[in-house]
């Protein structure tokens, strides 16, 4: 077929895969993946070039949780194993999801998963301080229980409870950004960075190395839409655009803003650290460090946000 000349990075939320309220299965996993290529399936039949990057927040706490259940029984799994097999089996679900879907619609394109590395700094200060939350919620006892048995950073979470907290170190290069860019250049469509890729550093004779950690995957999309040269970032979420005042009787929705009114708006708190604040921040990184657009939207409305109808677009 013939390609487009713009590349774009898909980034879809993990909860696009795991919904609230809907039982967790394999199945509903299935379900929910083959939903969320509805914007992606069109890009593919225009010729655009693609790389696929997904979230895996619940699909990581659940693989803890198997760890912990598990525990006494079989090998602990360390986090960063946790990482890797989520994104491999997240990347099988929308790999052949979305491989039935193009044949179904008579769309020749090759599509292939990479379970991903992505280098941070081992000094990074969230490893020291960690904040981002992730498993199961416990009592106020058992999370000190943990703490002191298992090593774990504990805080509380709301009035919900306690949770685990891991470091989640800011993205730096991807390990496989050169394979990634020679497959979407031949119109492969390429699932990669799943979960924000699995966090390495490079030790004191240059090897890679594990870490413990996660990588916030819409800062990692940014990372790797840059390194592949792609001109389009699209970052999926729950609403169709950005809002000012979220949720208040003032709230405004975004249609077209610039880097500059986008930061302006962030010192101004508009954006939460749990929610908008690190799309936000991945789409001003990326668009200063060479990328053209980005389109925040929601996953029902992602084709017609790139034909220039729906989301919140940002630009230079």
């Amino acid at each position: 077929m013939k390609f487009s000349s713009k590349t774009a990075v898909v980034a879809l939320g993990g909860n696009a895969i795991t919904k609230k309220g809907v039982p967790d299965t394999i199945a509903n996993q299935f379900e929910h993946t083959r939903q969320s290529l509805a914007g992606i399936v069109p890009l593919a039949r225009d010729g655009f070039k693609i790389a696929i990057t997904h979230g895996n927040g619940p699909q990581a706490g659940n693989a803890l949780l198997r760890v912990e259940l598990a525990r006494g029984k079989a090998p602990i799994l360390p986090l960063g194993i946790c990482v890797a097999d989520t994104e491999g089996g997240m990347g099988y679900m929308i790999e052949q999801s979305l491989q039935n879907r193009l044949r179904r619609e008579g769309i020749e394109r090759d599509v292939v998963t990479i379970v991903t590395q992505v280098i941070v700094d081992k000094n990074d200060p969230s490893i020291k301080n960690p904040t981002k939350y992730l498993g199961q919620f416990y009592t106020h006892e058992e999370a000190r229980q943990f703490a002191r048995e298992r090593g774990w950073k504990v805080k509380k979470d709301g009035d919900r409870g306690w949770r685990r907290v891991v470091a989640s170190p800011i993205p730096l290069t991807t390990v496989n950004a050169k394979s990634i860019k020679n497959l979407v250049a031949k119109g492969m469509i390429v699932i990669a960075s799943g979960g924000g890729g699995v966090p390495v550093y490079i030790d004191e004779s240059g090897d890679f190395e594990g870490l413990d950690a996660v990588i916030d995957k819409d800062r990692a999309s940014a990372v790797l839409a840059n390194e592949i040269g792609a001109d389009l970032l699209i970052i999926l979420t729950s609403v169709d655009k950005v809002a000012l005042n979220f949720g208040k009787l003032d709230q405004k929705f975004l249609d077209r803003v610039t880097v500059a009114e986008m930061k302006e708006y962030s010192e101004k708190e508009h954006f939460p650290t749990g929610s908008m604040g690190p799309k936000v921040e991945a789409a001003i990184g990326f668009i200063e460090n060479g990328g053209k657009e980005v389109i925040i939207t929601s996953i029902e409305k992602a084709y017609e946000a790139v034909k220039g109808d729906e989301g919140t677009r940002i630009v230079a």
